[in-house]
């Protein structure tokens, strides 16, 4: 047996342990810019293509940092800026541009092959009210065990569940069988 491998040599080291590690920053700065000439924006500044020492020294005479805003551009474009108050802007945009992105909501209204009327009519008020309130609605037909030679009938009754909701909501996909579920995607009409 070869004892190689146990006996480690005196110079080995184990990798460092990895931690919860910090967030790489999104923009590069000052030094960690790559570029040797860069097209130079920002207030009190002569927009110009600059040399990248000399444009860290324009951010450092106004005490403040260059950041490299569009890195793909050609030359790479950086704002004199403070960055801490930069970060917190970007920041906010996003918060902003997230708060204005709708949510989808999606609610769900099963049946099975054989729903009696008063069932239907039921679930088709709750899906009006869905509507109302701006939600899709995604009505499906479950066909447990050997329902599913009753498949034309699901699709006829999701049909006629889309045909009720003309009013209310538009088909955004028509009746589609999935494994043992066939299912409608109905989305409200835009308000006038």
């Amino acid at each position: 047996m070869n004892s190689s491998n146990t006996n480690r040599p005196s110079n080995f080291s184990r990798p460092p342990r990895r931690g919860p590690q910090k967030p790489e920053e999104p923009y590069r700065i000052n030094e960690r810019i790559t570029a040797q000439r860069v097209r130079v924006v920002g207030e009190n500044i002569k927009v110009d293509v600059y040399p990248i020492q000399q444009a860290i020294k324009l951010a450092q005479e106004q005490g403040l940092d260059l950041v490299e805003i569009s890195p793909n551009a050609d030359p790479p474009v950086c704002k004199v800026v403070d960055y801490s108050k930069f970060k917190y802007e970007q920041k906010k945009k996003q918060k902003e541009i997230k708060a204005k992105t709708v949510k989808v909501v999606i609610k769900e209204i099963r049946f099975g092959p054989n729903t009696d009327d008063h069932d239907f009519n039921f679930k088709l008020k709750h899906a009006i009210s869905f509507l109302q309130e701006g939600a899709k609605v995604k009505a499906t037909v479950f066909f447990a065990g050997r329902s599913i030679v009753y498949k034309e009938r699901g699709e006829i009754l999701l049909l006629k569940f889309a045909q009720l909701l003309e009013e209310h909501g538009k088909v955004e996909q028509m009746p589609k069988l999935e494994g043992k579920r066939m299912s409608i995607m109905l989305m409200p009409k835009a308000k006038k």
